[in-house]
């Protein structure tokens, strides 16, 4: 029987943690089972801080972006000394089962962790880069495409004014899948991901079929590319065509931030809720996403271990409506 609960964010923030935090917290309680949440991730694992998370503790947060629970990276964690500690202070605290937010690596640490200890751990898919396998849209992912659009929106003001070619350079380091959506929406001509294993030199070629009657032209990057990053891709530009007005925006860290979406807040939450339903039904060591608009249960190996490839149809798209 499950009547204490512990959580936790890691690996990198991403908008909806904080619904998804709510969402947990308010089921729990609504269940009778007591909520802990460990702060910086990892980090407060090992060191054993944490705060007693109850219903009023998660009042006026669905709003906000980030975590009020806090996230790190850990390296502590990675060596086996660490781990120990994490497994020794869940079960001093009598912990019955652990929801971890967040990513990757975090689940990563979750697969390491669940070698340690009994108790089930259970995942909710948290980040901007929606490279998990088992859910649709990760927690994170619609808000952080959204502010890019609205970046993309306004780079286009100013670059139709003056004549110039821009290279937005957006964030996904193993994964193109920011680029790839908001390249679509944006109407961008051109786009630069690592699944794709374009170049430099095939977006010269491209560029001269573009049509000389266009105003502007937006380049999206992802900064995982084997082009070498915006700026390399802008010296590229400007040394075959020196006629061209060239200039680069990093769009960085503001993905991450922002009130989350409506629709990010919705999943986010409902996720939380299955994550504590999953731990009650005896569920362990598996993600909760989202599939078709079905909660679904995916081991954490599986979602981890992957080789993600491109929607084949919003490949195509991109080509066509760039052209």
């Amino acid at each position: 029987m499950i009547k204490k609960i512990g959580l936790l964010t890691s690996g990198g923030d991403s908008p909806g943690m904080n619904a998804c935090i709510r969402a947990v917290v308010r089921t729990a309680v609504y269940n009778n089972i007591e909520v802990i949440g460990f702060l910086k991730g990892y980090e407060g694992l090992i060191d054993n801080v944490f705060v007693e998370l109850k219903r009023e503790s998660v009042s006026g947060i669905i709003q906000k972006g980030g975590t009020i629970l806090k996230t790190a990276r850990s390296e502590r964690f990675w060596k086996e000394e660490g781990r120990m500690q994490a497994a020794k202070n869940l079960e001093k605290n009598n912990v019955d089962g652990l929801v971890i937010i967040g990513g990757d690596g975090s689940f990563q640490g979750a697969i390491e962790l669940s070698k340690l200890i009994a108790i089930p751990i259970v995942g909710c898919a948290g980040t901007i880069d929606n490279d998990l396998v088992g859910t649709d849209f990760t927690i994170g992912y619609d808000t952080a495409i959204n502010t890019v659009i609205d970046a993309l929106d306004k780079i286009r003001d100013t670059a139709d004014s003056h004549d110039r070619v821009f290279v937005i350079e957006v964030m996904g380091k193993d994964a193109g899948l920011i680029a790839l959506r908001t390249a679509i929406a944006s109407g961008a001509e051109a786009l630069l991901v690592p699944e794709l294993k374009n170049d430099s030199a095939s977006l010269i070629s491209k560029m001269k079929q573009w049509r000389s009657t266009k105003s502007s032209k937006i380049i999206v990057v992802a900064e995982g590319d084997q082009s070498g990053g915006a700026f390399k891709v802008a010296e590229t530009i400007t040394t075959n065509y020196p006629e061209f007005d060239v200039r680069v925006s990093i769009l960085g860290h503001i993905q991450r931030g922002g009130n989350p979406t409506c629709m990010e807040r919705v999943n986010a939450s409902l996720v939380g809720f299955n994550a504590v339903k999953a731990l009650m039904n005896g569920h362990k060591n598996e993600m909760i996403g989202i599939i078709n608009k079905q909660v679904a249960y995916t081991p954490f190996a599986k979602a981890v271990k992957h080789n993600l490839k491109l929607n084949k149809d919003l490949e195509e798209l991109i080509e066509i409506l760039s052209s």
